[in-house]
């Protein structure tokens, strides 16, 4: 006779209403609604920037990015990325700035930004930390 699993228990919810996050994104993303979905779920409070409307500038993202390693924030599904076969060939931090900042979609979404911390694309692990 087989052992019988344990049940599953679904972990309630953190709620985080206090916690204010700045949510960069783009409103047709698919990942992006996944983690707006996820996070209204769980109780943050958000504040809206469509990468579309509203770019970041060179200054923004070269804050934003801070001392992190620049590769991170680009998105690997971007045409440009894979036309400049930028995973072979990394490009520089200010020539990926210049680029991000022309192209948005070059920019990994969404961007989740709170208390300091950067979370990118839908992160279940790096939002549970906000």
């Amino acid at each position: 006779m087989a052992a019988k699993k344990p049940a599953k228990k679904t972990p309630k919810p953190a709620k985080h209403a206090r916690t204010k996050v700045k949510f960069l994104h783009k409103p047709s993303c698919t990942i992006c609604r996944k983690a707006r979905s996820y996070l209204e779920k769980r109780g943050f409070g958000m504040e809206f920037r469509d990468l579309g409307k509203e770019r970041l500038s060179a200054e923004e993202l070269e804050k934003l990015i801070g001392d992190r390693d620049h590769t991170q924030f680009l998105n690997t599904r971007n045409e440009l990325y894979r036309r400049k076969n930028m995973k072979e060939n990394p490009p520089s931090r200010s020539e990926a700035i210049r680029w991000m900042a022309a192209e948005p979609n070059l920019i990994r979404r969404p961007v989740i930004i709170a208390s300091g911390r950067v979370v990118l694309g839908f992160d279940q692990e790096g939002i549970a930390r906000l």
